[in-house]
């Protein structure tokens, strides 16, 4: 089910604490804020070119990202 798979994703990748980056999603270890790659992507940036800059971050935690962010978009329908 895709709540479940969801859950999954978010536990494995992210992480939010009040005490880290103001309470915003996080990839889990760093500080690096979740909308920031999304952004990236937004505008031009490829996977490749975030994970250059930002050499913590793994493909996979960005593909996850992509996929975070496609289910919501599904879920407003």
């Amino acid at each position: 089910d895709m709540i479940r798979t969801m859950k999954i994703i978010y536990r494995k990748y992210f992480s939010r604490s009040p005490a880290v980056c103001h309470g915003q999603l996080v990839y889990r270890g760093t500080r690096i804020p979740v909308s920031l790659t999304l952004q990236m992507l937004e505008g031009g940036d490829s996977v490749e070119d975030i994970l250059r800059g930002y050499p913590s971050l793994t493909r996979k935690s960005v593909q996850a990202a992509i996929r975070a962010a496609s289910e919501a978009v599904e879920t407003v329908r």
